[in-house]
């Protein structure tokens, strides 16, 4: 009966034990944010957190140079029977500034093609400071008879750029990839003439008689 006791008691205290440390985790999240809010020691915590009547702002871009104004202007060439363009012609953006243009382009022709453009700016130095996220430049195209597509632009200007720049000209020319070229020609090219040279005859020459004195 004793030892029958004493275990009762043992598995009381241990329910005990048990009980406190399940009400101890619950307790601990919250005691835990408190904590935090008074001492300020969980930034992050603090960051998420709602304030009440106050607007989620987004951080601001702080590489986008908004205290500078650089016209680009949009062109294309398309070198063969279909239609090229820019959706627009010219753009005011911010260096630093994510920007996005779409081109259009159509197969005038009544047989499939495939295309690629090459893009070249003005003036020269910029292009060093033209960074392109996405290009359908980079790719070549296969497009249908009368097939019409539409591809993005998306560039940043790097704030390097010197200040002097104000105007960066953007221009594609889009050719076809594997156009046909004339043949070669198939006549025969005539031979030049074989010259055929005459052997080298000494000329003979004739010797002096020698005349021979008679002793007397």
């Amino acid at each position: 009966m004793a030892l029958a006791r004493e275990n009762a008691r043992m598995v009381g205290k241990l329910a005990v034990v048990v009980s406190g440390m399940f009400a101890f985790g619950y307790a601990l999240v919250p005691l835990y944010e408190k904590i935090c809010e008074v001492t300020g020691i969980n930034i992050l915590a603090l960051g998420e957190k709602q304030v009440p009547g106050g607007a989620t702002r987004t951080p601001a871009n702080t590489q986008v140079d908004t205290g500078r104004t650089i016209t680009v202007e949009f062109d294309a060439n398309a070198r063969g029977p279909w239609e090229f363009k820019p959706a627009v012609r010219t753009l005011q953006v911010h260096p630093g500034e994510l920007t996005t243009v779409m081109y259009e382009f159509q197969n005038m022709q009544p047989r499939r093609m495939a295309a690629q453009a090459i893009p070249s700016y003005a003036p020269k130095q910029a292009a060093a400071h033209f960074n392109k996220l996405e290009c359908f430049c980079f790719n070549q195209y296969t497009l249908e008879p009368g097939e019409k597509k539409q591809w993005p632009v998306a560039f940043v200007i790097d704030p390097k750029l010197s200040k002097d720049v104000t105007t960066i000209t953007l221009s594609y020319t889009f050719f076809e990839v594997g156009a046909r070229t004339p043949a070669a020609p198939s006549a025969a090219v005539p031979l030049a003439p074989t010259v055929v040279a005459e052997p080298l005859v000494a000329p003979v020459v004739p010797l002096p008689l020698t005349t021979m004195g008679r002793s007397s």
